[in-house]
């Protein structure tokens, strides 16, 4: 997952990592070529930081044109308020 492509991802699993992780919130997606090659993701989860993750617990989310940002630092998003912005 290419962070210029989606910057965001939503959380569909969080087994093992639920004090890490919110179902359905989204997360700032930081590229990461070697995680990729793994089949992980590395995401700005809860605690602020950056981890990797398995990336089956995500689905790449794209935004409208209009509605892209970057992703500050320890920034997360509640999937719910984003489709608001929809």
């Amino acid at each position: 997952m290419n962070r210029t492509e989606t910057p965001f991802a939503a959380c569909i699993r969080n087994k093992d990592y639920p004090a890490s992780l919110e179902l359905r919130k989204l997360y700032c997606v930081i590229s990461d070529a070697e995680a990729a090659k793994r089949h992980q993701i590395q995401v700005v989860d809860e605690s602020g930081e950056n981890y990797v993750y398995p990336a089956q617990n995500f689905v790449p989310i794209t935004l409208p044109r209009g509605r892209r940002t970057g992703c500050p630092p320890g920034s997360l998003v509640d999937f719910r308020q984003m489709l608001c912005l929809i």
